[in-house]
């Protein structure tokens, strides 16, 4: 199977053009935020983050919350990952950072208090599931007893979940708890891939724990898989993925797996020969979006698929699609309050970060202090290219006529010089400019990433100090 330009008949449709991926392929960021992580510094620290919750507390209209909470540990390492994570078997470590989390939770319930209605809620990790059915009924207790949850049909409540830590009683226990969308991990469920990478994990065993969360009436089950692993070829995506889709999942996301060992050391674990190709990892992407285009999925964004009654697909439908540092979400006004080593929190028009270590983590707290290492206040600059990335990332066109007019400026003066890179993308035919309206054409949806890059004005001064970054992974 060779893929070139082929068009895929899905909602919203995309079209699939090799070469010219081979073209535009280039390092660069994935938007989680605007401006990205990279931008954050040091000379942003606590005082900042509570003059940040003030001018929230300070606005007449009352803004529900999503709240972000961290749990970095496994029990063994993947060698694919690049989470901040700690890998022991020591259960101890877990009791004492908890102790900690529940002391930084209170501290943000205090700030928030009167206006800590949560809406959306996440655990990440590492693995959430590291936790015992008793702690996490205190930690689920604890946040309740700090913040007013929605009702569960209003609230969006998840989890991510390793489904070799849980069984069919643990999926009932966690919808007890109050999560009622689960996020499972599968990646690929050829044997020889996951000895590769280090994660055993039989598919009878994963889809167990998919039909257990059916059972126990999760509003939404979402799979990750990921594409470019070593040992995997066409066949082995191919079989997961047709196992994957007959399980029926709500949502699937795809990753592009993305090798720097230079940035996650348990990455020097895995032996380079035994990579795809990027022309094999091409085939790989094309695959995916033509079994899931056949399978009914809507193609969300990125590395997302839905169905289409799922509420992401919905959300972009309607115009209501946002993006935070969890991915594609429906709360769009929604401030992020994260707790935990290393989370990010999204309060008014700031980005903070946690301290990254478990040691400094545990100082902060002792001092009683919230544990901010790192952060950035956005001009008003930023929060206006926020605004274009987050539109073209969540739905592939925006308006130049409504942002000249609610941040009242000449768009074609304010944004010459991107205009003109624009213009070079029409050409590659990526975009269209029609009147006041920017598009993202079906080709062009698989390279959104370079289409927002254009407008990341901290992107370009870095380019013209430093002409390629690390950091980042490629656009596809």
């Amino acid at each position: 199977m060779t893929a070139s330009i082929i068009p895929i008949t899905i909602l919203p449709s995309v079209e699939f053009d090799a070469p010219l991926i081979r073209k535009l392929n280039q390092l660069g960021p994935r938007y989680t935020s605007y401006p990205t992580a990279d931008r954050f510094s040091a000379a942003f620290g606590i005082d900042d983050y509570a003059q940040a919750v003030a001018g929230v507390r300070a606005k007449a209209e009352k803004r529900s919350l999503s709240l972000y909470l961290h749990i970095p540990f496994c029990n063994t390492v993947c060698y694919y990952c690049g989470c901040n994570k700690i890998v022991t078997k020591d259960r101890s470590k877990a009791v004492t950072y908890l102790d900690y989390l529940k002391r930084e939770v209170a501290m943000q319930g205090r700030l928030f208090a009167g206006m800590n209605q949560i809406e959306q809620l996440h655990f990440g990790g590492g693995t959430p599931t590291y936790l015992s059915d008793e702690q996490m009924d205190e930690l689920m207790a604890h946040l309740r007893h700090w913040f007013a949850f929605a009702p569960d049909t209003v609230g969006e409540y998840s989890i991510e979940v390793d489904p070799r830590t849980v069984s069919r009683e643990r999926i009932h226990t966690l919808r007890r708890q109050g999560f009622n969308r689960i996020s499972l991990g599968v990646q690929d469920f050829d044997p020889v891939v996951q000895k590769a990478v280090n994660r055993i994990q039989p598919e009878e065993q994963t889809l167990a724990i998919i039909d257990a969360a059916r059972e126990a009436d999760f509003r939404s089950v979402s799979v990750d898989l990921i594409y470019g692993l070593p040992k995997q070829t066409l066949t082995t995506i191919a079989q997961t993925l047709g196992k994957v889709i007959a399980a029926n999942p709500d949502r699937i996301a795809i990753y592009n797996y993305a090798h720097m060992p230079h940035l996650f050391k348990p990455q020097r674990r895995i032996a380079e020969e035994d990579l795809p190709n990027a022309d094999v990892k091409l085939e790989m992407l094309f695959l995916c979006i033509r079994r899931l285009n056949e399978a009914g999925y809507v193609y969300i964004g990125m590395d997302h698929f839905a169905k289409p009654t799922d509420d992401l697909a919905v959300a972009q439908r309607e115009g209501r699609l946002h993006r935070n540092f969890q991915g594609y979400s429906t709360h769009a006004e929604a401030d992020l309050v994260s707790c935990g080593v290393s989370a990010i929190s999204a309060v008014g028009p700031t980005y903070s970060q946690n301290v990254k270590t478990l040691d400094a983590y545990y100082e902060h707290i002792d001092k009683g202090e919230l544990p901010v290492a790192r952060g950035i206040k956005l001009t008003d600059d930023d929060l206006l290219r926020r605004t274009l990335i987050q539109r073209l990332m969540c739905n592939f066109e925006l308006s130049m006529a409504d942002i000249a007019q609610t941040y009242a400026i000449d768009f074609a003066s304010y944004f010459a010089p991107e205009l003109e890179q624009l213009r070079i993308m029409q050409d590659d035919g990526l975009i269209t400019l029609d009147g006041d309206w920017l598009r993202v054409t079906l080709k062009g949806r698989l390279l959104i990433r370079n289409i927002c890059m254009v407008f990341d004005i901290y992107l370009k001064q870095k380019r013209e100090i430093q002409p390629e970054t690390l950091r980042y992974s490629k656009t596809i």
